[in-house]
């Protein structure tokens, strides 16, 4: 696998190695030892997945200390933009973002540290992605921040008027009111 650091301290794109032949493809998705020794330390506890059509996007949330979370994410059917936006307050990319395409035919994964608001969109048709959390949801913990947030100008490649978002979602801070998390 490689791994591709980011312009963000800590966030970090994987592509793992895919064997192709002629009954399909095989790729180690996860291995421990080999994550460690990459310098991704974590001790992932939970594995979620969910099913959204094109022009969803969820996000951007994050968890709370103590139960902050690192993800590693990736998509496994279709395609998705995933994003990550530094929430860590003595970073000196406190509130830059990054993106990075994941889809079914690229494999890559995305590891996400404690101390970031995760979120993505879809642009196929539709999408299975899937996550590991190094911490247990708290629902008393949740945290977001607004998507649409013009001082951050994310780019989520759904035309706003196609966008499908949960009525939390639509709820979330400004970026500039959300004050010190991490």
């Amino acid at each position: 696998m490689e791994i591709i650091k980011t312009p963000i301290e800590g966030l970090l794109v994987i592509e793992p190695r895919v064997f192709r032949d002629a009954r399909g493809y095989f790729v180690e998705t996860y291995n421990e030892q080999r994550y460690f020794d990459a310098g991704i330390t974590a001790k992932f506890v939970q594995d979620n997945q969910s099913s959204s059509v094109y022009g969803v996007v969820r996000g951007l949330h994050f968890q709370r200390p103590p139960y902050s979370q690192a993800k590693l994410v990736c998509c496994t059917r279709g395609r998705v933009l995933d994003v990550a936006v530094d929430l860590r307050h003595d970073s000196p990319t406190y509130g830059q973002w990054y993106s990075v395409e994941l889809n079914e035919d690229n494999h890559r994964q995305f590891f996400i540290p404690r101390g970031f608001a995760h979120g993505f969109s879809v642009l196929s048709d539709t999408a299975i992605f899937t996550y590991k959390c190094d911490n247990l949801y708290h629902p008393e913990a949740d945290g977001g921040l607004l998507l649409s947030d013009p001082d951050l100008a994310i780019d989520w490649q759904v035309p706003e008027e196609q966008r499908i978002l949960s009525d939390k979602d639509t709820k979330h801070p400004l970026f500039k009111d959300l004050g010190v998390i991490f």
